[in-house]
């Protein structure tokens, strides 16, 4: 892929002006945009449509997380949408996992369209082991990842969300036809803020991700095209 096919900004705003000025902005550098859950709270499923009529792609970052039976409908609702992606968190299990696959199928097939990626996240990138132990999972966050994206790719899913520090283990383990996509990137001149196991986009193409999400260092910036450039030109590398 092109790398401008492989940078998703994520737009982590609270207002629909906001977010489409900032497609707007960057649609020539960039061609993804993650819309997650205060965008989509405070706009409603409307501004998916609206991003998309900036000749965008989606990634829907609303982890659903439920009993099969409601995690199912929030996927046929969110394959109506249109979105390219969606995820779930992999701690829902196999069965939830398996039954968001079936309906997000079903439904696509009924509207003559192509199904979105659907991805497990494994363990969200502001959690390290010290934060796993807090809540009663004492063990180690690679062995952990690993062990959710292998149940993603059983239960039928097309990847992972995963940190930069596990995407070499799963392609390892998987192989390419497994998408894994990445948040907790930062140049290197950047915060790492909210985030603990980040990377480089160099060192995260490099360990095999097929995307990189990246959302502040690019949102936030005083030009945001000339950072989105800039992290293009070091996925590259």
């Amino acid at each position: 892929m092109n790398v401008k096919d492989r940078l998703i900004v994520a737009l982590d705003v609270d207002t629909e002006e906001k977010a489409v000025a900032m497609a707007e902005k960057l649609k020539n550098e960039v061609k993804f945009f993650k819309i997650g859950l205060e965008l989509f709270t405070s706009c409603g499923p409307g501004i998916v449509k609206r991003i998309i009529e900036t000749d965008s792609r989606i990634f829907l970052d609303l982890k659903f997380h439920d009993i099969p039976n409601t995690v199912l409908k929030a996927a046929a609702a969110a394959t109506r949408l249109g979105v390219d992606m969606f995820n779930v968190h992999a701690l829902g299990g196999f069965d939830m996992m398996k039954a968001v696959r079936e309906a997000a199928s079903s439904e696509a097939s009924d509207l003559g369209i192509v199904k979105p990626k659907i991805l497990a996240v494994t363990i969200l990138t502001s959690m390290d082991g010290a934060a796993l132990k807090k809540i009663g999972i004492d063990v180690n966050v690679k062995d952990e990842v690993l062990k959710l994206a292998l149940l993603a790719k059983a239960a039928g899913l097309d990847g992972v969300v995963a940190s930069p520090h596990e995407a070499k283990a799963i392609r390892a383990a998987i192989g390419a036809d497994f998408l894994i996509v990445t948040p907790g990137v930062r140049p290197g001149s950047t915060q790492t803020n909210d985030q603990k196991r980040v990377a480089t986009p160099k060192d995260t193409i490099k360990n095999g991700a097929d995307y990189i999400v990246v959302g502040r260092p690019i949102t936030e910036a005083a030009n945001p095209v000339e950072a989105a450039r800039n992290i293009l030109k070091e996925m590259e590398l």
